[in-house]
């Protein structure tokens, strides 16, 4: 089954495959930090660390507490995560078999 965005476009087909060139955490760094203001990626962060705890079962107020993340953000990204693509889960099990 193939998957085709709604957003796809040209200009996020070039992000991407730009992206899928870095080859490790220094040029990631470089990168991210060029494109992305401190907040934007200080936000996607988070959000990733809130899709972690959601996963672990954790609650909203202790995700709060941990991450800083207003209930609006974590109710966000538990609707992405519950009905969203996949794309946080197939993220967190990839992270988790890295370890």
């Amino acid at each position: 089954m193939s998957y085709e965005s709604r957003l796809k476009s040209d200009e996020l087909d070039a992000l991407f495959q730009t992206i899928l060139k870095l080859v490790n955490l220094e040029e990631c760094y470089k990168f991210f930090e060029d494109i992305c203001t401190i907040n934007e990626l200080k936000s996607i962060a988070q959000r990733l660390q809130v899709a972690k705890l959601l996963d672990e079962g954790v609650t909203y107020n202790e995700i709060s507490k941990q991450t800083g993340a207003s209930t609006a953000t974590i109710s966000r990204v538990n609707r992405c995560v519950m009905y969203g693509t996949g794309g946080y889960h197939m993220m967190l099990s990839r992270k988790a078999d890295a370890k």
